[in-house]
């Protein structure tokens, strides 16, 4: 059974800044994840599925409007989850509405946490790289249009690579 995720990309050049950065701060897997802020998290389907899956993923893009981002800033989840993450400060509203959005139907799936938009730069490392983290990208910040999503696939040995790209098709009401 495959492994797909939903995800917001991170445009250039920041995705790979971010991805770069995740690396040099010790998470190994960083070269297999792309930058994105997650809409559905890694979900195991039946082949059969995915056809009725992308379906899905192409009504709820066609209902939804392009919107701003703008990342600034770190936080973490620690204690709960050894995670440092850039912060979004505008947009959050816009991708809890996508993911509630894409999270129906056949991607109906529970979370383990509650559902809060933001971009991983550090996951599963120790206490001070995580320190390290979340103080060195303190003043990161990128403005961006999301334009579309993504469906994802993992792949043992290549890690999560895109697949398909669904964009968003709403009326703008800006």
């Amino acid at each position: 059974m495959p492994t797909i995720g939903v995800a917001v990309a991170i445009p250039e050049p920041w995705a790979t800044q971010l991805q770069d950065y995740r690396t040099a701060v010790g998470d190994t897997t960083a070269t297999m994840i792309p930058t994105h802020v997650t809409l559905v998290p890694p979900t195991e389907i039946d082949d059969a599925e995915l056809a009725e899956v992308e379906k899905h993923l192409e009504e709820a893009a066609a209902q939804a409007s392009s919107f701003a981002v703008h990342l600034r800033g770190t936080g973490t989840f620690r204690p709960v989850s050894p995670v440092v993450f850039v912060t979004l400060v505008e947009g959050i509203s816009q991708c809890e509405q996508l993911a509630k959005a894409v999270r129906r139907g056949p991607l109906d799936v529970e979370l383990q946490y509650p559902y809060h938009p933001h971009v991983t730069i550090a996951h599963h490392l120790e206490d001070d790289a995580l320190d390290r983290a979340f103080a060195e990208l303190a003043d990161f910040e990128c403005e961006f249009e999301v334009s579309g999503f993504h469906l994802y696939v993992h792949d043992e040995t290549e890690g999560w690579r895109p697949t398909r790209d669904f964009p968003l098709q709403g009326a703008t009401s800006r």
